[in-house]
């Protein structure tokens, strides 16, 4: 039987990250973002890696998605659940060469949140 996957978007304290991140965005950026997510999501389904200008693996099972736009970058943050869950924790605005470690930990931090774990 073949795995669905879908997403979905780690509610925090009552507020969800990801959402507030894509309302910081323009309404064209904000496309773009979701455009990528159901990219991402298609090659999922099709048993299609994804290459890393697209998703990466950046650390502890936190990956990645690198959205380009006209004069700057975004980075969404995801991890997987079970039964091919994918959940967004929040997104920023790259502003350097290296994604910022604070980024990575607040994304492992989110996830800790969301599975209930200390």
């Amino acid at each position: 039987m073949q795995m669905i996957f879908t997403y979905d978007f780690a509610t925090i304290n009552d507020k969800v990250p990801m959402i507030e991140f894509l309302d910081s965005l323009a309404v064209k950026e904000r496309a773009k973002v979701f455009a990528y997510i159901d990219k991402l999501i298609e090659l999922k389904n099709n048993r299609i890696q994804p290459k890393e200008n697209l998703s990466k693996n950046i650390r502890d099972g936190i990956f990645e998605l690198r959205v380009s736009f006209d004069n700057r970058i975004a980075r969404s943050f995801y991890f997987y659940e079970s039964n091919a869950k994918i959940i967004f924790t929040h997104g920023f605005i790259k502003k350097e060469q290296k994604t910022p470690d604070n980024e990575i930990e607040k994304a492992i931090l989110i996830r800790k949140v969301f599975r209930g774990e200390k």
